[in-house]
């Protein structure tokens, strides 16, 4: 890093000696008086430059002397590039003088000494214009130094007021020392970049074995939940063939019940031949055992039909559970996929990262790197998004196995409802109905009317009504972890009015009733058949109620 700032002041030196050098030459050049190239160093100019412009044409008109405005003044002399020309001004007007603004530059002052010279080889300078007593129209220019700057009168002022006095030396100088200043900068520049980079590098590094251990905990997560899948695979199979069991041993039964009665019609013809006086009563027991027969027969077939029927709605059900399992575990699997590439998306940025902060020269093997880590990130994104339209085919698919669930949900709620009686663990709960026994009764202990009952019912149905309003929704919307949430506001001048004047018991029943229309039917505020898990008092799932079917029909089998 010293290397580097000595060269660059070495090179701030050379510039310098360099720009005086061609300023002189081009003074030279220009036809410039020597006195002024050897003059110009020592002497004392006004900083910024600037020149001075006396006995400028002016008239008398209304009152008070105008002249020429700067702009026209400055049109004139454009070839000495000024910055601007300002009148000087007084109380009667126009004072007949003007001062010449140029850049700060040293072209500035090469364009005020021009603008200086080219007044002195008319006979126009200082020095004519101090010596000469007749003016006449012509104006005199020359460069404003030390004795314009403590001259008194407007010149003098306008000078002191927006000038210094310094020599060319100082100047130079002071130059140099900015660019010294320049140079410091540029140094403590570069070492902040430095560090940062080496932070750059050290968070890079700390980044990628984080990276590394969420990596490895996601692969530890895959195996236990491959796994989890096996042991479910595993029991439900066990369940299927144990049911597959207890129809063969059923089907066995009944056949040898077959054979039994079998023997004993035949054993009852031996008999009938044998004793001709006890024919008719074996005829009619024979005749009896020909309808228990055919009854039985009758039961076999239609055990044959339930077995056929359980057979085939377990053999569905396993296929279902399992084209199922296999969507969710593709989906992990696309899952998992899509966080790997992610992670390696964002290692391989923060590599290109690294490699852009880094100081010194590009390299080729540098260069031919960070090509390959570009194409390498392109490639990853390319199979990024053949993962998120595959992604986007198996959610599809999900939903259309979402949709025959509901289908399926559907059927079943339908066929409950002709088959259930009485109180069951699984069975059919209308979701935003209030519960009117609860209702009577809480509404009993408050009251002390006669037809308590009555005013029960009816207070029943207004708020069953109310619930039912599309254009009552007493709910505000809440963010819970990044998502929007409708919950119930404590606020609500109806449900407030309800509680002061019925209890919180009935306030409670009617809330609870219109969270679960908002739950299961927020569109169109109507009851809707559900089903429930009454033991664990919630929503049954598929699995129960397939589970609780299949109980039932071995009740009902044992029976027969």
């Amino acid at each position: 890093m010293p290397d580097a700032r000595s060269a660059a002041e070495n090179a701030s030196r050379r510039h310098h000696h360099h720009h005086r050098a061609h300023a002189i030459t081009d003074r030279s050049e220009r036809g410039l008086p020597e006195e002024h190239s050897r003059g110009s160093v020592d002497e004392r100019f006004v900083f910024p430059w600037m020149g001075i412009l006396v006995n400028v044409p002016t008239e008398w008109k209304n009152g008070r002397q105008v002249g020429e405005s700067g702009n026209r003044l400055k049109e004139g002399f454009a070839r000495f590039c000024p910055h601007k020309v300002i009148p000087l001004w007084n109380h009667r007007g126009h004072t007949g003088n003007a001062i010449v603004e140029f850049a700060k530059d040293w072209t500035g002052f090469e364009n005020a000494l021009a603008f200086e010279v080219h007044f002195e080889q008319q006979g126009y300078g200082r020095r004519a214009w101090m010596g000469n007593k007749y003016r006449g129209s012509q104006m005199f220019g020359w460069v404003a130094r030390a004795d314009d700057h403590n001259s008194p009168g407007p010149i003098g002022v306008y000078l002191r007021k927006n000038g210094d006095l310094k020599t060319v030396a100082d100047l130079e100088n002071e130059g140099t020392r900015k660019t010294d200043k320049l140079v410091a900068n540029l140094a403590s520049q570069v070492e902040v970049k430095k560090r940062h980079v080496e932070e750059l590098e050290s968070q890079y590094n700390e980044t990628t074995a984080s990276l590394e251990r969420v990596m490895e905990q996601r692969e530890q997560q895959l195996q236990a939940y491959n796994e989890e899948i096996r042991k479910m695979q595993d029991l439900a199979l066990r369940h299927s063939q144990r049911i597959m069991d207890e129809n063969k041993k059923l089907r066995s039964d009944l056949e040898s019940k077959m054979q039994l009665l079998d023997s004993r019609s035949k054993e009852l013809d031996k008999l009938a031949v044998q004793s001709n006086s006890d024919r008719m009563n074996l005829e009619k027991e024979k005749e009896k055992n020909d309808i228990k027969t055919k009854h039985l027969k009758m039961a076999t077939l239609e055990q044959q039909k339930a077995d056929e029927s359980v057979l085939k709605l377990v053999e569905e059900h396993k296929r279902e559970k399992q084209a199922a399992l296999d969507k969710i575990l593709k989906l992990e699997q696309q899952l998992n996929a899509k966080q790997k590439l992610e992670l390696e998306i964002q290692q391989l940025q923060g590599k290109l990262e690294v490699m852009k902060h880094m100081p010194g020269k590009e390299d080729s093997e540098a260069k031919s790197k960070i090509h390959e880590l570009s194409e390498e990130l392109k490639d990853k994104y390319a199979e990024m998004e053949s993962i998120e339209s595959l992604n986007q085919a198996l959610v599809i698919k999900e939903r259309q196995s979402n949709d025959e669930l509901q289908h399926a949900r559907k059927v079943l709620i339908e066929g409950f409802q002709d088959i259930i009686v009485g109180r069951t663990n699984i069975g059919i709960k209308r979701m935003g109905v209030i519960d009117f026994k609860a209702f009577t009764n809480a509404y009993k202990q408050r009251s002390l009317e006669e037809d308590a009952d009555v005013s029960a019912a009816e207070l029943c149905s207004l708020w069953e009504n109310e619930i039912k309003n599309s254009d009552w929704h007493p709910f505000r919307v809440v963010m819970v972890d990044g998502k929007e949430m409708e919950i119930l506001s404590e606020d609500d001048g109806k449900l407030c009015e309800l509680k002061e004047e019925h209890g919180e018991e009935i306030c409670a029943m009617v809330t609870k009733a219109l969270l679960e229309l908002n739950e299961y039917n927020p569109s169109g505020r109507y009851p809707v058949p559900e089903l429930w898990n009454f033991k664990e008092n919630r929503k049954a799932t598929l699995k129960e109620v397939v589970q609780y079917i299949l109980n039932q029909w071995k009740k009902n089998k044992r029976k027969r």
